[in-house]
């Protein structure tokens, strides 16, 4: 009898999940959303505040200033090189006209956005990269904007706190996005040097070139459930093994196996274990002058 219970119980929620996409089905689709995880339709207001799919849990695309304000204590986010734009420094074919697109599209100058804020009444100097971006891929600007928020963050004597997703060095800017691998690498152990703290949290993807340097660089590395975390991509892998690769292969929770990621921590916790990690490691911040 059981068993018959189970089914029918099966059943109905089948019958009503279906009756809740077709009412859905109806509304305007700048209204809804579908989870990549679960597929189930979602209405925006369901997922505004941390972008989390209350079905099955799923950590959907988190875009930066939306994060920010989420994240940070109520009004006290303040900007950092919110100007400074990429200027094609190759001349590469129809980059200026895509960063254009990217721009008009997104709302954003660039991949990054970084600034001083609050956490939990604690000072931090905080960056998010915005996949939405040229997969926030990493070219001079991006590299630019980073290493000045660490300059910034010894010079105010503070912990940064950095989100980051990248698809890897940005194509367009060649050897000069390479560069910023060393560029930022070296900012970052100058701000070690200070003795000042540095989280970073790995969000899906984190890939390529920003891996290999800054991100794997924290004094502790926090990530978000399932996010892909690695080098090369998993095609690129296994056609040069000519082998498959574990289905979990590069995920966060993978590589935290592995002793590379210090904790996963989903985003209904990151505020409190954040705030509690600034706590810990001591806060020397300082009111300076806001031009440096």
């Amino acid at each position: 009898m059981g068993l018959f219970r189970k089914r029918k119980g099966i059943k109905l929620n089948k019958i009503l999940e279906e009756k809740d996409q077709e009412r859905l089905a109806h509304v305007p689709d700048d209204l809804v959303e579908r989870c990549p995880s679960c597929r189930k339709m979602l209405l925006h207001k369901q997922i505004e505040t941390d972008c989390c799919c209350p079905n099955c849990g799923y950590h959907m695309h988190f875009a930066a200033y939306d994060r920010i304000e989420w994240l940070v204590d109520a009004g006290s986010f303040s900007e950092w090189e919110a100007t400074l734009q990429t200027n094609n420094p190759l001349d590469f074919p129809r980059y200026a006209e895509k960063m254009a697109q990217q721009r008009e599209k997104t709302g954003l100058n660039e991949a990054v956005i970084t600034g001083r804020a609050l956490i939990n009444k604690q000072a931090v100097a905080i960056g998010v990269m915005d996949s939405r971006y040229i997969m926030a891929s990493m070219g001079t600007i991006v590299g630019e904007k980073i290493t000045r928020l660490f300059e910034r963050a010894i010079a105010q004597q503070l912990p940064v706190v950095l989100y980051i997703a990248s698809g890897g060095a940005r194509m367009q800017e060649g050897i000069l996005s390479l560069m910023q691998m060393a560029k930022i690498s070296q900012a970052v152990q100058q701000h070690n040097q200070a003795g000042l703290f540095y989280l970073p949290i790995l969000t899906h993807p984190t890939t390529g070139g920003v891996t290999a340097s800054f991100a794997m660089q924290g004094d502790l590395i926090l990530a978000e459930p399932e996010a892909t975390v690695g080098f090369a991509g998993r095609r690129v892998i296994e056609q040069t093994i000519k082998a498959k690769l574990p289905l979990d292969f590069q995920t966060a929770e993978r590589v935290m196996k592995t002793g590379f990621i210090d904790q996963i921590v989903p985003r209904d916790q990151q505020i409190q274990v954040i705030s509690h990690l600034l706590a810990i490691h001591g806060q020397k911040g300082s009111v300076v002058d806001e031009s440096l």
